[in-house]
């Protein structure tokens, strides 16, 4: 018996030796390996030093070539490599090659424009539900605008990669891509004559704490309340119970169904399956960890972004944590202070015959605030573009537009309006408020009526009237309201949907603002 158990033995740390040996085996002449950022008909960033990285065994030697150009390198203490090529001439189609053991090469890689397209559902929209998406996926024919899109991947843990591959631009590859994101390249495009590279991660319904590392959130008190709510959250959270509720309702359902065909009543829906929010879109840095870290570094020219829905509730929290956010992925991609445009909401929910307050009208407010705390930033207003109840405007193409009007005039040098009017002082004046603008274009202007439309004045009871207005000069407006002897105040598109007609001669809204400064109806919202 004792030599059958030390056979037995020897038998079982025999096969152990040998699965070890196999294994180092393995992972000695592990091939070397890309990232899928990197990926036939992909664009890389020109006038820009772009890095190149990856995997291979530690030690191994590794060589990327790509024209005339050759990067030598060795993978490091964890397997992970990166050289970095020279400026790339804009122009003909090329071979990027990556040889270690094996040989990896890329093939029709193109030098233009790249950019980032994030958010929540209005970035995510796809081109085959926008306006007139019949004629346009009829004619999205453009073979160097490339495109990329990031699986939802919601999690804690920092992902090095994702399943995706470029592709060239066609009625059947862009039909699912994003809609502002794909009109915002094509205008680019159009307009400067080179490759465009578009990178969609955008997730529906996703709040902007999702974007940002735990730890920038961590080292900040205002952020506590929320984190408190999401550690409750991970510590109660059982899926395996969830599921088990979920299943008893089901059960209920089908012997209702089976009811309801016998007495000839209308069945009622099936229950919805139970999310698991840990691995979805709202919980603090699941994004940034699952989406944003795998991409973060390709070289870029900067980033739109379409979101602040999921925030609104909370706008004015938005203040700090919208800027924390860009500046958090400009100081990670560690490309300085690359361009950031966003999409400010737009009208939403219904009209309202009085002025009143809104948590829309301060999250608008605060994306706004943003150009004044971050360089190299902008905002495209789209007020005039909203659905009082469809959250996703169709019009994707004037919202790109707007978007490129930011890019071509501040990263191109095209001489464009490119800004909407903006609220810069008052000046009181008896029983009348003085605004003067800045950024006006060709002048202050009305849309559709001649009478302004969407002012609203108050005096130190802060209870406001609709106001009237007079366009005085190119860039100052006359507003007074005959109810308000002594205004000290005066807002204007201040409303979830508002029904507003100022703009510039350019025909770009003016951007929605209000002279004071009173607390909000989300000043005290932290969760």
């Amino acid at each position: 018996m004792k030599q059958l158990f030390s056979f037995i033995r020897f038998g079982f740390y025999f096969t152990l030796g040998l699965s070890a040996f196999f294994n180092a085996t393995t992972l000695s002449f592990a091939d070397v390996k890309l990232p899928s950022i990197f990926s036939d008909h992909m664009v890389l960033q020109r006038q820009h030093q772009n890095p190149i990285w990856g995997w291979a065994d530690v030690g191994e030697k590794v060589t990327v070539t790509i024209g005339q150009q050759v990067r030598n390198t060795v993978a490091g203490a964890e397997g992970a490599w990166k050289v970095t090529l020279d400026s790339l001439p804009t122009g003909a189609a090329m071979t990027l090659t990556v040889k270690g053991r094996n040989t990896i090469q890329i093939h029709d890689v193109l030098v233009g424009e790249v950019w980032i397209c994030s958010g929540q559902s209005n970035m995510a929209y796809p081109v085959a539900a926008a306006n007139d998406s019949a004629l346009e996926l009829l004619t999205a024919n453009y073979p160097e605008i490339r495109i990329i899109s990031v699986p939802q991947v919601g999690t804690q843990e920092p992902q090095k990669d994702f399943k995706g591959q470029w592709q060239a631009c066609s009625p059947e590859t862009v039909a699912s891509f994003s809609a502002v994101g794909y009109f915002f390249g094509r205008n680019l495009h159009q307009a400067l004559d080179v490759p465009i590279g578009l990178i969609d991660n955008s997730w529906g319904g996703s709040s902007a704490e999702a974007w940002v590392p735990r730890d920038l959130l961590k080292a900040d008190s205002r952020y506590d309340a929320l984190l408190e709510k999401w550690t409750d959250l991970e510590n109660s959270y059982d899926a395996e119970a969830e599921k088990a509720k979920h299943q008893g309702r089901l059960e209920k359902w089908k012997a209702a169904v089976k009811k309801a065909k016998a007495t000839g009543v209308k069945a009622p829906n099936r229950p919805r399956a139970p999310r698991n929010q840990l691995v979805g879109q709202h919980r603090p840095a699941n994004l940034y960890n699952g989406v944003l870290l795998p991409v973060i570094g390709y070289g870029i020219r900067g980033a739109i972004w379409y979101q602040g829905e999921s925030n609104a509730g909370r706008a004015y929290q938005y203040r700090h944590l919208f800027p924390l956010m860009i500046q958090s992925w400009r100081d990670d991609w560690k490309q300085g202070d690359f361009p950031f445009y966003w999409v400010q909401l737009a009208d939403f929910r219904n009209e309202k015959d009085l002025p009143a307050e809104s948590d829309w009208a301060e999250l608008r407010e605060a994306q706004t605030l943003t150009m004044s705390k971050l360089s190299n930033t902008g905002e495209a207003v789209i007020i005039d573009l909203g659905e009082a109840h469809d959250i996703h405007p169709k019009n994707k193409q004037i919202v790109a537009k707007r978007l490129a009007l930011w890019a071509l005039a501040k990263d191109y040098g095209v001489n464009i309006v490119h800004r909407s009017p903006i609220y810069r002082s008052m000046e009181q004046k008896g029983s009348k408020i003085i605004l003067t603008f800045d950024q006006v274009g060709g002048g202050l202007d009305t849309f559709d009526v001649r009478q302004t439309v969407g002012l609203s004045i108050a005096g130190e009871d802060r209870q406001f009237h609709w106001a009237q207005g007079k366009i005085l000069s190119k860039n100052q407006l006359e507003v007074w309201a005959d109810d308000v002897s002594n205004p000290v105040s005066v807002r204007y598109a201040w409303s979830d949907n508002p029904v507003c007609n100022l703009q510039n001669k350019e025909g770009l809204p003016v951007t929605p603002f209000r002279t004071d400064d009173w607390p909000g109806i989300t000043i005290n919202n932290h969760r």
